[in-house]
């Protein structure tokens, strides 16, 4: 409306304007927005306006109402956009406003104050364009705006402008809130002006700042002096942290280093002119230490963000940052030592490789400057950093290094007492390193300090303290103030040290050590009640040294099990709250630790919600307890080494006064419950005696402290789940609580009422919580004074919070009622605050139950919502919070439709519009957590077309709970509606373009980043450009610090991306591209030109220089931060989902033909395929970059590339696959991990891309191949070189890693070498036809030899086969329980040092697999030939691994050396191995990768395949493998595990059946008197019973049914009966059949195990399976295959059938009835049922065949299974499929040539005529096709076979049937020239028969063709044709090939 309004507005302005003088705060606000509107409608032709506005406005700054404030500082920002007065002549008053303004500000107007100002200055100092052309305007030089900038920041707001004198009167302290004001303004001002200009400016602007903390007035006390220092850190992490790119923070970094080395010099200046006595030059290095502080934790915090990017920065000698930082170590003031030793800490952390030479490095100048106090103080607080920061450096320090700290520390405490000048820092010094040795932990420790250090150190703790009281008697009366000083020193360092001990190494805390503590710990508090006469008589300064000991004392307590020193709790607690009730310190010294201690949601009650904003760290400043915001490493040094608590980027301990009172709370706190109720009443009573007896502001520190107690106190009651104690505890508790329940000071009211909570809570009493209630109910009746009301209303709240719905279910009406009520006062809002606070409390605690009073709250919360005025923001907080509690509490119900229902929703969805509306962050934050449970509840009746563009406006706002709160609801929206979230978020981008001032500037920007304009963008609006929201929430993460927020839109990203990116690959691609492509910005690394310096390197396909160049210069005019390395190594795990889930969703992703197909048919079509040269280029671009994560990331994405795509053909050359043509890249990429400075873990990740590579078979010239092996070559080398032979910088496990990471991948190598040589030996040789065009030439040309790969594993094998034994060897002591542990050798093994151990084990767990299965293929390749000469070994190992050799070789180092048969060396080889792979196989976890499975059961395999080991196995008792197997069977699902599973099992079965055979034949050789019988050798002996637990062939039989029930469930015998059984059979997958089949043959092998007894046993089972088996798996298919269970279900019965051992006298009879019944079942499968699929008859037919045929005996007689089989053969001649018929001939034919005439003969009388018939019939029917021929042809070979073995006076009659046959089967010419091709053949097939046959039976044939005249004439004529032809071809042409005729052959032959 603003621009409409045209010429009418002056008259609204000055009506405006009216009315502003008269009204009220809230009108003015009002009023005030209007304007704010009108400025931003109207522009530039507001100016006649413009300063009647700012005159009016200006006074209102100082306003009463904080919301007018805020109101005024946004109308004038909206008026500095084109009032040029205000930033030219008007700039200095408008800066005194703000100052004045700030003064008693709260945070609301801080933030709009500060961004007013901030804005005003850099407008001042770059106007904007258009202003600057309209009027001439002399603009502010930067010098002058920061001059004015700092004037507030050092003077405060009571004006700059007054006189000298009067400043001097108002006493000179700066104002703290205008501090904090004016250094969010310095912030504005810098991100307004952007990142480009702070880069060109920021030398000036770093030197102002640091003016700032160096001036007087900033650092008039030491508090003072540390909040201006925090101010300063904050100004620089705020704007260089955040809008500098990688490269400009790098260049800040130098500047920092410089500035930092120029004090430096000045201070040595002074320092060493320290004769001059000037006063000045002290002053200056007292100022240089805050300078000092804020430049070096600027620099560490720097290098630490840039992590191992900032290398360049280590690097370059010109810039010298180590020399600097190092120098300031001996700086005279401690803080500024103690920021350098931090910043150091930093450096290591981000460099890791740099830790140990840093260590050495203050190591040597440690020694090289004793005798100079700084140098000890400053080199061992650096030590003790470095220390600190080494876990958060995964690889460690060398052990070595702990062992000299410990030495360096020992020397200091033992030369202390000589020097007096020394002693101090000595004693400090040598404490400090002990104790941040400690921070080293468990593991780093658990080996020599057991051994060596632990007693060591006992004895040390105990020395410091006096033994016995006459020895602290005694000490009291020697000493002076200093001795004394040095003690106190001594004892709170030994005590710091062993808390230390206490809180890192928990595991050695056993009760023994415990016990030796408490010794020193008692002298330490027996000690503390004699100190205060010490004090008395050498001066109170000794009273900071005290107070560190109690620190220090109260700390370990609260570590140790109070139960370890109960004897001691009275004179403890009488410390303790002395401490605390500050009875002997005049100071009104109050704890921090309230806020923590009260319940995080009572934030808003307390202002702690200020802990969650950007200003966290400045804003702490202004909190009221004691000190607050002060932290600051001085305070106490050993912070140096803990852990920082998490959110805060330097650790920073509060003054020891705070501390000391904060300790002894946290320890009241642990021991009040182990308190004896007599004590714990004396304690209460005491509380409110001191709170009596104080008085004024002593009286509210004492009770703020005694609250904080009580709270502590309680928490650890419920905790420990005890009690409070009897009625007078009770009462004595809740007098104390409920006096506070009506102090004015709101925080204590807040802890009274938590208080008040946790009683009930931990009483537990109905009646005591029914007394409390009412009390209240009866107060809030009653009372009409706000603070009672307040106090009372929340007591009510935590009540509920703490005993929940149920306990205070009965009270729940009253509580609500009254605070219904309350909450209607308007006149009190701070009473609405409270009563809505609790209100949500009840809420959300009573769940369900408060469904009832779900209505009348709604709307009294819409009615507040609509009339309590927006600037009453607590109470919209809380009207947000009550909404949001009674969503959840309707909960799923909101889904429905009933008329109530429907009210609530959209009452709900009312009232989140009002709280989406107002204009505080933190009710925005409350409105979008309501519409996210709405969401959850019920996501239809929730619009995202107008949620999803608000949270992407809110992602830039500059309020992190608001970013917060957006992030997290997008993060549930993305989860169920990604598409819908993007696709919205998006269109927010096409309206911007037509709104170009609703405050959302739409830019182009670098793609992923987010791109402040020159204007405040952050503040104003959000980015979406064509990258869509993803592209903005990548840009954040580049921002962003808060460790939620970044989790949460990482988690957000990964829903989107699982959800869209399949669909929408090139997006998603190209994002993480453009992400990635910063570090090819940065990275010097990458080789420009992939392979160019290899001549073979001929592809210019894509050009290398094209692939690599970094981006194009147009990027470089755009001012956006390039992404940081997090946010790159973010987009790398990103690129590596989007090819997992591109795995599980198309074929086509992962095949180019398909892919290019699909593409055709549908453009919009996309696959990953299609990207592979984005893909590994981002690869590439990662894994070449500076930063260890991203190079990791980047190797990850790598070897994911190579592993998904190397099966991938070219489609273009056939032959070859896509991945060929990236070899060099590939090659480029690993190199670097090689290198000598490359950390273990890339070197180790690196190896096993590179085995990944030349396994995949990618690569298939070996001079390519040799690049990246000679890669691996190379480290091979290393690993040979032995353990202490490269200096180490990383501790031993890494070396571990990185040796075991290298076998791995050559035995990786080695296996898949071997598989192909396999292949190729199995394969025919391919000959190479000369006459196939050349096009299909070069497939022959390049393929590879199939041993190519093992000639490159072929020269390393003796010493890798020798290593990789050995690391076996190792693994298999370190798999040993931990009973076994005294076994293990003790200078650790081949690979492992002693001290790694643990660490060790995991390395040696990801690795052995492979190595194991290389070792098994190797000992079979060379037949276990191999000894291993000692002398070979010794020489080929340094020294140091001679000792491992003797290990590796179970010699006890004396021996001499080979004393061992080849036998002995293979025999231990093989128990390593059986040894490792069964332990394994046992007790695999779930969490192993299944490839070790299949590793270990290949390995298993593999060695049993050579004879030697098989006889070893058979030996030893087998069974144990069965077993293990077994159990593996059935935790192992995939049918891969269970198909090796069974073939390892074969082995096994032969292993035996040789052992077997080798004792029979014995037993045959020796001699044969022996009464024994051979047969009866194997399972089941004499009596054929076999024991299960001992029978190899019983576990067998358990362990292949349970495998066949698996796949064939209708086998069990008990399946049917279960009801869920259904009787569908479904056909079996490829690798089942697989599987049965394996199965099936194992069976049939098992009854050779067996004595012919054992074998009737046996037998049944294994017939039946097998014959079951064969009747569910013989179903015909359509091309006549036979499927590999049936095979192998023929081969079995023929196997046992043919058995030698079972046809003894005793077993004949049962194995007669064997074969019949198998039989019988056989024919019975096979009676033809309509319901069963169609049978395989051939099949069916050749099982009936091998019963006659091997089993004859048996079977002769038994007449109904000679009919029944008879039958069978008879339905197969009747076959009308060919196929059956040739296959029944066939079979025919073996049963016909019987030698067993008693088995032949009835079949040939019975099917012979059968025979004839049908081969008569054919010269009806000739054949049409080549089966049909063959079936006539096979017809034909029985006929005469029967003739030949006819006897000679019947040949006559049985060639009268064949000839007549056969002639008929010719054909007169005419008929020949037109029949088909297969009848032609016949007529062939029968005249070259006859042809053959007239001259066999001469006689016959002259009589059988004489009776019959017209057959002769046929063959005559025939004859001639065939010869007339002949003559005519050969005429024609050289003699032709001999045309040989078709015929199909059986797939397996079964005779």
């Amino acid at each position: 409306m603003g621009r409409m309004l045209g010429s009418s507005f002056p008259e609204t302005v000055n009506n405006l304007l009216k009315s502003l003088k008269s009204a009220e705060s809230q009108g003015r606000s009002e009023i005030l927005m209007s304007l704010q509107k009108v400025l931003n409608g109207l522009g530039g032709a507001a100016a006649s306006c413009h300063r009647d506005i700012y005159k009016n406005a200006r006074s209102l700054l100082t306003d009463r109402s904080m919301a007018v404030r805020c109101a005024v500082a946004k109308c004038l920002l909206e008026l500095q956009n084109e009032a040029v007065f205000m930033w030219t002549a008007e700039l200095e008053n408008v800066a005194t406003l703000c100052f004045k303004a700030l003064e008693n500000s709260n945070y609301g107007v801080r933030v709009a104050v500060s961004k007013l100002l901030g804005t005003v200055m850099a407008t001042a100092l770059i106007p904007k364009q258009a202003t600057v052309m309209r009027q001439n305007v002399k603009r502010a030089t930067l010098e002058e705006v920061l001059e004015l900038m700092a004037t507030g920041f050092l003077r405060g707001g009571s004006g700059f402008l007054k006189s000298g004198g009067e400043m001097l009167k108002v006493g000179g302290s700066v104002n703290r809130e205008v501090r904090v004001g004016v250094t969010q303004a310095y912030v504005v001002f810098v991100t307004t002006l952007g990142g480009q200009w702070l880069e060109r400016n920021f030398a000036t602007f770093l030197s102002h700042v640091l003016d700032l903390v160096s001036h007087p007035r900033a650092t008039q006390t030491h508090v003072e002096a540390v909040y201006s220092r925090r101010c300063v850190s904050f100004i620089l992490r705020a704007t260089v942290g955040s809008l500098l790119g990688e490269k400009a923070q790098i260049a800040a970094a130098k500047d920092i280093c410089q500035a930092i080395g120029k004090q430096m010099k000045a201070v040595e200046a002074v320092v060493n002119d320290a004769n001059s006595e000037n006063k000045s030059g002290a002053a200056d290095v007292a100022a240089s230490q805050h300078v000092m502080v804020c430049a070096l934790q600027e620099l560490g915090s720097l290098v630490q963000s840039l992590n191992a990017t900032a290398s360049p920065l280590i690097q370059e000698p010109s810039i010298g940052l180590l020399e600097t930082v190092t120098s300031v170590l001996l700086h005279p003031s401690m803080a500024a030592r103690l920021a350098a030793a931090w910043c150091l800490r930093c450096v290591a952390v981000a460099l890791p490789f740099q830790l140990t030479p840093f260590l050495d490095r203050c190591a040597e100048r440690l020694n090289n400057l004793k005798t100079s106090p700084e140098a000890v103080s400053g080199y061992s607080f650096a030590m003790a950093a470095l220390l600190g920061g080494v876990h958060q450096c995964p690889l460690g320090i060398p052990h070595a290094k702990g062992k000299m700290v410990v030495s360096i520390a020992e020397d200091l405490l033992r030369t202390a007492a000589q020097n007096s000048r020394l002693s101090l820092q000595r004693t400090q010094a040598g404490w400090l390193l002990l104790g941040a040795l400690m921070t080293l932990g468990f593991h780093f420790f658990f080996f020599f300090f057991f051994r060596y250090h632990l007693p060591k150190m006992l004895l040390l703790w105990r020395n410091v303290f006096p033994r016995s009281l006459k020895e602290l008697e005694a000490e009291k009366a020697r000493g002076d103030s200093f001795t004394w000083q040095v003690t106190l020193e001594g004892r709170a360092g030994a005590l710091c040290a062993m808390r230390s001990f206490v809180a890192h190494c928990p595991e050695l805390l056993t009760e023994d050590v415990i016990r030796k503590l408490m010794t020193p710990i008692e002298c330490a508090m027996t000690m503390m009640s004699h100190i205060p006469s010490v004090i008395k008589a050498h001066g109170a300064h000794l009273k900071a040294s005290a107070a560190m000991v109690r620190l220090r004392l109260y700390d370990i307590l609260a570590l140790l099990p109070p139960k370890t020193y109960e004897g001691s709790f009275n004179a403890l607690l009488r410390e303790l709250v002395a401490e605390f009730t500050l009875t002997d310190n005049s100071a009104n010294t109050t704890t921090s630790l309230l806020r923590s201690l009260c319940h995080y949601d009572d934030s808003v009650l307390l202002g702690s919600w200020l802990q969650e904003t950007d200003h966290k760290s400045i804003e702490d400043q202004l909190q009221p307890n004691s000190a607050s915001g002060s932290g600051a490493l001085e305070h106490d040094p050993s912070s140096i080494y803990l852990r920082i608590p998490a959110g805060e980027a330097v650790p920073g301990p509060l003054p020891l006064g705070v501390s000391v009172i904060d300790a002894s709370v946290a320890l009241f706190g642990v021991v009040f419950p182990h308190v004896s109720y007599k004590h714990r009443l004396q304690m209460l009573d005491h509380f409110a005696e001191c709170v009596k007896q104080a008085k004024g502001v002593r009286q509210q520190a004492v009770q703020l402290n005694i609250f904080t107690a009580v709270l502590s106190a309680l928490k650890g009651l419920a905790e420990n789940k005890s009690t409070l104690g009897p009625e007078e505890v009770r009462k004595s508790a809740l007098t104390l609580v409920m006096g506070a329940l009506d102090n004015p000071n709101p925080i204590l009211r807040c802890a009274a009422g938590e208080a008040l909570g946790r009683m009930a809570q931990v009483v537990g009493e109905a009646s005591f919580i029914a007394r409390m209630a009412q009390y209240s109910f009866d107060k809030l009746k009653s009372a009409r004074d706000v603070v009672s009301r307040t106090g009372h209303s929340l007591a009510l709240g935590c009540l509920h919070r703490y005993v929940g719905g149920i306990g205070s279910g009965q009270h729940l009406k009253t509580s609500v009622s009254i605070l219904l009520a309350l909450a209607q006062d308007g006149t009190s809002p701070e009473v609405q605050t409270w009563s809505l606070h609790s209100l949500a409390l009840i809420v959300d605690s009573s769940g369900p139950m408060y469904r009832g009073y779900v209505e009348p709250t709604l709307s009294l919360v819409l009615t507040l919502l609509l009339t309590v005025p927006p600037s009453h923001t607590e109470v919209h907080q809380c009207l947000g919070r009550c909404l949001g509690a009674i969503i959840t509490t309707v909960g799923p119900e909101l889904q429905g439709n009933g008329a109530t229902i429907s009210t609530i929703r959209s009452s709900c969805l009312v009232g989140c519009a009002i709280t989406q509306d107002h204009s505080d962050s933190l009710v925005q934050a409350a409105a979008i957590s309501c519409l996210q449970q709405l969401h959850m509840f019920a996501p239809r009746h929730v619009n995202l077309s107008s949620l999803v563009p608000s949270l992407c406006v809110h992602l830039c706002s500059s309020h992190l709970l608001l970013r917060r709160a957006a992030v997290a609801c997008l993060r549930q929206l993305a989860q169920r509606e990604a598409a819908e979230v993007c696709e919205y978020a998006m269109s927010l981008a096409k309206n911007a373009g037509d709104k170009e001032n609703c405050g959302i500037n739409v830019n182009p920007f670098a793609p992923g980043a987010g791109s402040r304009r020159d204007a405040h963008s952050r503040h104003q609006g959000v980015n979406i450009t064509e990258t869509g929201l993803e592209g903005v929430l990548f840009g954040m993460l580049d921002r962003e610090t808060d460790r939620k927020l970044c989790s949460d839109i990482h988690d957000t990203l990964g829903h989107m991306l699982s959800s869209l990116a399949v669909e929408n690959l090139s997006h998603w691609l190209m994002l993480c591209k453009d992400v990635l492509a910063a570090s090819s910005d940065m990275s010097t690394a990458a080789p420009v030109g992939g392979g160019k310096d290899e001549e073979s390197e001929k592809k210019d396909e894509m050009d290398d220089d094209t692939m690599f160049t970094t981006l194009g210069e147009e990027d470089k005019s755009k001012p956006s931060v390039a992404p940081r390395w997090a946010t790159r190594v973010f987009a790398a795990d990103c690129l590596c989902r989007v090819i997992m889930l591109c795995e599980n969703a198309n074929k086509a992703h992962f095949d180019l033909a398909l892919a290019r197909s699909a593409r055709l048919k549908n453009p919009k079509n996309d696959f990953l395929v299609l990207h592979l040269s984005d893909l590994i280029r981002m690869a590439f671009m990662a894994a070449t970059d500076h930063s260890n994560q991203l190079r990791m990331a980047g190797l990850q994405a790598l070897e994911d590339i190579i592993k998904k795509f190397a099966s991938v053909p070219e489609p273009e050359f056939p032959g070859h696959v896509i991945l060929e043509q990236y070899q060099a890249n590939v090659g480029a990429a690993l190199r670097p991990a090689f290198s000598q400075d490359t950390p273990s873990d890339i070197t180790a990740k690196a190896c096993q891309v590179c085995s990944a590579w030349i396994g995949s078979g990618v690569v298939s010239d070996l001079n390519d191949l040799r690049r990246v092996h000679n890669l691996l070559v190379s480290s091979l080398d290393k690993v040979q070189a032995g353990k202490g032979s490269s200096s180490q910088l990383y501790r031993e496990s890494a070396t571990t890693m990185e040796k075991l990471a290298v076998l791995k991948a050559w035995a990786e190598v080695y296996v898949v070498a071997m598989k192909i040589k396999k292949e190729a030996e199995t394969k025919p040789k391919r000959v190479l036809k000369s006459t196939e065009e050349d096009e299909d030439d070069f497939g022959t040309v390049d393929e590879l030899p199939p041993d190519s790969l093992i000639t490159l594993v072929q020269p390393e094998l003796p010493a890798l086969s020798r290593l990789w034994l050995a690391a076996l060897k190792d693994y298999a002591l370190l798999t040993l329980p931990a009973e076994f542990a005294t076994q293990l050798p003790p200078d650790g093994g081949a690979f492992y040092t002693p001290e790694t151990i643990d660490t060790a084990r995991l390395h040696y767990r990801n690795s052995w697999a492979p190595i194991l299965h290389a070792v098994a293929l190797w000992l079979n390749s060379t037949g276990f030939n191999a000894s291993e000469s000692t002398e070979e070994t010794a020489a080929a190992m340094p020294n140091s691994q001679k000792r491992a050799t003797s290990v590796t070789l179970n010699q006890a180092p004396g021996t001499p050396p080979s004393t061992k048969s080849l036998l002995d060396i293979n025999k231990d080889r093989m128990h390593l191995i059986l040894g490792v792979s069964i332990q394994f196989l046992c007790s695999p976890r779930p969490e192993e990768p299944v490839e070790h499975v299949t590793s270990c059961l290949q390995a298993l395999h593999t060695l049993l395949d050579s004879p030697c080991a098989r006889i070893h196995i058979a030996e030893d008792q087998v069974l144990v493998f069965h077993l293990v197997l077994h159990r593996l069977l059935l935790t192992w699902d995939p049918p891969s595990v269970q198909l090796l599973v069974t073939g390892v099992v074969q082995q096994i079965v032969r292993a035996a059946q040789d052992y077997l055979q080798e004792k029979r034949n014995t037993l045959n050789e020796d001699d044969s008197e022996e009464k024994e019988n051979p047969l009866a050798l194997g399972e089941g002996g004499e009596s054929g019973g076999l024991v299960p637990g001992k029978s190899l062939v019983f576990a067998a039989m358990e362990l292949l049914m349970f495998i066949l029930v698996r796949h064939m469930p209708h086998l069990s015998s008990k399946v049917p009966d279960s009801p869920s059984h259904v009787a569908a059979k479904s056909h079996l997958s490829e690798e089942s059949a697989r599987l049965v089949a394996a199965t099936v043959t194992i069976l049939s092998d098992l009854p050779s195990l067996c004595s012919s007894a054992g074998c009737m046993t046996v037998l049944p089972t294994i017939l039946f399976l097998i014959t079951r088996v064969l009747k569910e798996t013989a179903i015909k298919s359509a091309d006549n295959q036979v499927p590999p269970p049936v095979s192998a279900a023929l081969q079995g019965i023929k196997t046992i059938v043919t058995l030698p051992t079972v046809r003894t006298d005793e077993t004949q009879k049962q194995w007669t009835g064997l074969i019949r019944s198998t039989l019988a079942s056989i024919l019975e499968y096979s009676q033809p049922e309509a319901s069963k699929p169609i049978l395989d008859e051939v099949s069916i037919l050749t099982a009936i065949a091998l019963f006659l045929w091997s089993a004859s005996t048996e079977i002769i007689g038994v007449q109904c299974l000679q009919n029944g089989c008879m039958n069978r053969f008879k339905s197969a001649l009747n076959s009308c499929d060919p196929w059956v018929q040739a296959k029944c001939y066939q079979l025919l034919l073996s049963v016909f040539q019987h030698t067993n005439r008693a088995l032949s003969t009835p079949y040939i009388h019975s099917l012979a005529p059968i025979m004839v018939e049908k081969l008569k019939a054919v010269e009806r029917s000739r054949p049409n096709n080549n089966l049909e021929l063959l079936a006539v042809k096979e017809g034909i070979k029985v006929l005469e076979t029967l003739v030949a073995l006819g006897e000679e006076q019947n040949r006559v009659q049985l060639l009268a049937l064949l000839v007549p046959t056969l002639i008929s089967y010719l054909l007169n010419e005419n008929a020949f020239a037109s029949a088909s091709t297969a009848s032609k053949d016949l007529h062939e097939f029968a005249l070259q028969n006859l042809m053959h046959i007239g001259p066999l039976y001469p006689h016959a044939f002259k009589t059988v063709m004489g009776a019959a005249p017209e057959l002769k004439t046929r063959l005559e004529t025939a004859v001639r044709a065939s010869q007339a032809s002949k003559a005519k071809a050969a005429a024609r042409q050289p003699p032709p090939t001999v045309h040989s005729t078709p015929t199909i052959k059986l797939k397996t032959s079964f005779f």
